[in-house]
């Protein structure tokens, strides 16, 4: 189980992260590049406005190619199963990681933006495919920690990139199609080892009906051969829902059993997005600046943040268990909402006040720490647990799709909000926090040491329909 975990994480969720962050350090060198190439063909440079449409292409193509990975979800998972996607899924990786590693030689940039596109249909696929399946091969009492586990890979990866495009390591002119290309090599890692593991029991058993094969899956990652009880589970799950078949998105939409739990992870998703973490990233190269971080250490304070954050997600791996998981919601959101409003009050007034610049360096650090621990890893786990193996793929599938199209927006009209409301568009992500909080607290059940059916109960209350 810990194998499987580990690999399934470093191999997929680790490259979601390191593609998040991994075209920040070389971005001039990458301009220079895109200018440089525009030149040979033309004779004549580059339009600045040409060029800045460019590079917000390359960042912007990678959470579009999540939404269009996230679609794939559903059709993948259900004829492939959970272990076969993600081993498809490294075909997209390798072939961008090629294209990318090649494109300086080859003279192209064009094939550096359709790259972050394949890159994105691979990440979409990874942050959805990798909790799923970490999720349906756990025992109850490990679920939550191993649906972190993909989270942790993610944050390792942004640190991983930042560290590699340091300037005197490969974030330069020399060293960034390198850079690049280096996110192929957990793919293959992954294509030569988990071939190796069992598939997800469940999906044997009830997608399947191979009792057999999910016994012998079982046995494997348990440590046992007395698997009768959770094998028993299985069959009560896959009892319950023969009548209502396998769920097409269009079906979770309308079906009323399921009402609640598809609301709930519309609004954790949209929550962890539009709470404007990719925002506050941004921001901190400045607000480190504002503070008299001297511009050359400024990359040295961004990757000690990193680090601050992958900490903080391994602390939530540890903790999930014995917290919960509306413990770690709640007070994640609700940390980032106070950040939120005590940097936008730090920010307006460090012009007057000196020790307002440290005091905003402290609340980009909270909120750090407090999407780490809940908004950022919990809605993943959450979808897992609130979903039987009929709905599951489906609800990931819109999960994921809300989430990378929140992820896009917020990359889309960042700068415009900056533009127009300076440090007070932090507020906008405190209302979203505060928002996506009083639903948590309200709506959401804690889902800790219970079965995907005694979840299902739960819920059923709330939706108002009898479970047979």
């Amino acid at each position: 189980l810990a194998m499987v975990a580990l690999i399934s994480g470093f191999g997929s969720s680790f490259q979601y992260g390191y593609n998040v962050s991994v075209i920040n350090s070389p971005a001039p060198y990458m301009q220079d590049f895109y200018n440089q190439t525009y030149f040979n063909r033309n004779g004549v440079p580059m339009d600045s406005s040409f060029l800045t449409f460019l590079w917000s292409l390359t960042v912007s193509m990678y959470p579009l190619g999540g939404f269009f990975g996230s679609l794939m979800v559903w059709p993948l998972v259900n004829n492939c199963g959970r272990k076969g996607t993600l081993l498809i899924n490294n075909i997209f990786s390798i072939v961008a990681a090629l294209l990318m590693g090649t494109s300086e030689i080859a003279k192209t940039f064009e094939v550096i933006i359709f790259s972050r596109v394949i890159m994105g249909i691979y990440a979409g696929l990874a942050s959805n495919v990798v909790p799923m399946f970490l999720g349906e091969i756990s025992p109850k009492n490990l679920r939550g920690a191993t649906g972190v586990v993909p989270q942790f890979f993610i944050t390792v990866g942004i640190l991983i990139a930042q560290i590699l495009g340091l300037n005197s390591i490969l974030g330069n002119a020399k060293g960034w199609p390198v850079l690049l290309g280096l996110t192929g090599i957990p793919s293959l890692i992954q294509l030569l080892i988990l071939p190796f593991f069992p598939e997800s029991p469940r999906y044997l058993l009830i997608q399947k009906g191979n009792e057999e094969q999910a016994r012998k899956a079982l046995k494997k990652l348990r440590g046992w051969d007395d698997v009768d009880d959770e094998i028993a589970e299985m069959r009560q799950e896959d009892r319950s829902e023969k009548e209502e078949g396998q769920f097409s998105v269009l079906s979770l939409f309308t079906f009323r059993g399921l009402r609640w739990q598809l609301i709930s992870i519309i609004v954790m998703m949209m929550g962890q997005q539009l709470s404007g973490i990719n925002a506050v990233f941004y921001y901190a190269d400045r607000i480190f600046e504002f503070a008299g971080v001297d511009s050359n250490n400024v990359q040295y304070v961004t990757v000690s943040i990193g680090a601050v954050n992958v900490v903080m997600t391994l602390l939530a791996v540890f903790i999930v268990e014995s917290l919960g998981r509306r413990i770690l919601l709640l007070a994640g959101f609700g940390l980032c909402c106070v950040s939120c409003a005590v940097l936008t009050l730090a920010l307006n007034l460090q012009s007057t006040v000196s020790w307002m610049s440290y005091l905003s360096i402290v609340c980009v650090i909270l909120y750090i720490i407090g999407h780490a621990i809940g908004a950022s890893p919990i809605p993943f786990v959450m979808i897992t647990e609130m979903f039987l193996q009929s709905s599951r793929p489906a609800a990931f599938m819109v999960g994921g799709s809300v989430h990378w199209l929140c992820n896009f927006t917020v990359g889309l009209v960042f700068l415009y909000l900056e533009a127009g409301l300076g440090s007070y568009c932090f507020l906008l992500f405190c209302g979203v926090c505060l928002a996506t909080m009083i639903y948590i607290f309200f709506v959401v059940p804690e889902t800790k040491n219970k079965t995907f059916m005694e979840i299902n109960r739960i819920m059923a209350k709330r939706n108002k329909v009898e479970i047979q």
